[in-house]
């Protein structure tokens, strides 16, 4: 369908193609993550199509891990329900963002559809290719048509290879899934010290919450919820990410008072 207002922009088809090529290397890193994924959720007893479903609807690492780990130690549902919503809070953010990058007219419907598969990578492609015109629709449904099928197929493909393959190579792929945790902090920890900080903060606090009284009679999901909140907030309140005119008035600060040094000292006899 050629667009009426510019016959020069690309149609839906087009834009729709243009995604789902972009959208592969997401799909071939997904499948690899999915599969390690899947291999905890046979951990936790999820049969091949109980992985793709939840794989499907919740196209979240770090969320569908703790829900993964959660049901292997019998939690409640309020308690996954609550530890996935904490866990995948900053895809709020980012449906905020892109949503304010939607053409005004666009639909309800259209807009959730783009949240229920807005992941880290598709955000990514899509807020680099808009930066300064209205994001496309048809784009991020053609990222998300190649992308979501490859990360639940592959939480599949892990459930099956957990069933079949023998325990020592099973429990050889889980470490896998660790790697992949510590392939996500490593980075940001190197590039910020404080991030830095609070993962071993982390690591510390769920250390000690699992050996100090009353604590510890607490379940291993309300714990990891306790302590997400409390070192994100803390995090969030004692080193807050300044945005990017805070930082040019600092620096633009910094530089003024530096040249009025420099200026006091060359007048001085």
């Amino acid at each position: 369908m050629i667009n009426q207002l510019n016959p020069l922009a690309p149609s839906r088809r087009e834009l729709l193609l243009e995604g789902a090529h972009d959208g592969i290397p997401i799909a071939l890193g997904y499948i690899v993550v999915g599969f390690t994924l899947g291999i905890a959720a046979r951990n936790a007893g999820f049969t091949p199509f109980m992985g793709f479903i939840t794989s499907f609807f919740n196209n979240a690492s770090a969320g569908e891990y703790a829900a993964f780990v959660l049901a292997s130690s019998d939690a409640s549902y309020i308690e996954m329900a609550i530890m996935t919503l904490i866990a995948n809070a900053r895809y709020l953010l980012m449906a905020c963002v892109i949503s304010q990058r939607l053409a005004p007219d666009a639909s309800l419907l259209q807009r959730v559809l783009i949240g229920f598969d807005l992941t880290d990578e598709i955000f990514g492609i899509t807020a680099a290719r808009y930066v300064t015109r209205a994001v496309e629709p048809a784009y991020v449904y053609g990222a998300m048509l190649v992308a979501l099928p490859a990360w639940s197929g592959g939480t599949a493909m892990g459930v099956i290879a957990g069933s079949i393959l023998p325990p020592y190579l099973v429990s050889a792929l889980s470490v896998a899934l660790y790697g992949m945790f510590i392939a996500i902090i490593i980075p940001p920890s190197k590039k910020d010290h404080i991030v830095g900080i609070f993962v071993l903060l982390s690591f510390g606090a769920s250390f000690f919450a699992a050996h100090l009284p009353y604590i510890m009679t607490l379940s291993s999901g309300t714990r990891t919820i306790i302590l997400t909140v409390v070192l994100s907030s803390a995090a969030a309140i004692l080193f807050p990410i300044k945005d990017d005119n805070q930082q040019s008035d600092e620096n633009k600060g910094i530089d003024t008072v530096t040249d009025a040094d420099r200026e006091m000292e060359a007048r001085r006899p």
